[in-house]
């Protein structure tokens, strides 16, 4: 079947790393498991065969029968549950998914911060990521040592780790880049006691890298107001810093600082 480009489409059929993803994930048998953009099937067979009882959306109709002739008898079993549509405007209740769940998906790239942000700020949020996401993204997040928007929107409720590059030859139709294995583990919200805090947290980041180039401080000013010099001492920030240079224990001593 071609792929759709509005769908972002390449499907990985290199059994190696489809098999790596799904030892990644560690799953349990009888863990529920939500697979986004199933495509033709090749990594919802390695979840079920691990023994996850698998929640998957599709988006593209043309691949929803090949579907359930492909897994007609765990469809029957119970053990695999196929939805139509876009993972972006499901919810959990739509999916059926209760208790805890994890996620493992080979999701088109743009879309990648979307999922990511929906999958980490549900309030019950899955236990852990697998997803296979283009090699600039995962190293974004996972390995600078400088830090942006997306790897604190990360790290906030997880621990992200670069499991794996995985190369363009291994899809079919091969993309353009490489791709790689990111494992957000240990997700919790810990970090963020409420709605007002994650609310206020996401607002410091933002404002703060609006403009890159300022100083933080700068950035920062008209947010916090005549404060702010007194509010980043108390967090252990430099006035001289800029927004890259910040750890996530300091935004959220920020966040928390009145």
């Amino acid at each position: 079947m071609l792929k759709k480009k509005s769908l972002g489409q390449n499907f990985l059929r290199a059994p190696h790393y489809l098999s790596l993803i799904a030892d990644t994930a560690a799953i349990v048998p009888g863990e529920r498991v939500l697979e986004v953009g199933p495509g033709e099937g090749a990594l919802t067979r390695e979840l079920l065969a691990r023994g996850a009882n698998v929640v998957a959306v599709e988006k593209d109709h043309r691949l929803i029968p090949g579907l359930k002739k492909t897994f007609a008898k765990e469809i029957k079993a119970k053990q695999f549950m196929l939805f139509e549509g876009d993972a972006l405007e499901f919810s959990l209740a739509q999916l059926k998914i209760r208790g805890k769940y994890k996620v493992v998906a080979n999701i088109p790239y743009y879309i990648t911060g979307l999922l990511i942000k929906k999958f980490l700020s549900e309030k019950r949020p899955a236990t852990s990521l697998v997803l296979l996401v283009q090699k600039e993204v995962a190293e974004r997040i996972a390995r600078e040592k400088k830090e942006g928007i997306l790897s604190l929107s990360v790290k906030v409720y997880g621990e992200p780790v670069y499991v794996k590059t995985v190369p363009r030859g291994a899809f079919a139709p091969a993309p353009n880049v490489d791709s790689a294995i990111l494992h957000v583990k240990n997700i919790s919200r810990k970090n963020l006691k409420d709605a007002a805090a994650e609310a206020k947290f996401f607002t410091l980041i933002k404002t703060g890298f609006a403009q890159k180039r300022k100083l933080l401080k700068r950035n920062l000013e008209k947010l916090l107001g005549t404060n702010a010099s007194a509010m980043f001492e108390k967090a252990g920030i430099s006035e001289s810093a800029r927004a890259e240079d910040i750890t996530l224990e300091q935004w959220l001593k920020l966040a928390d600082t009145k």
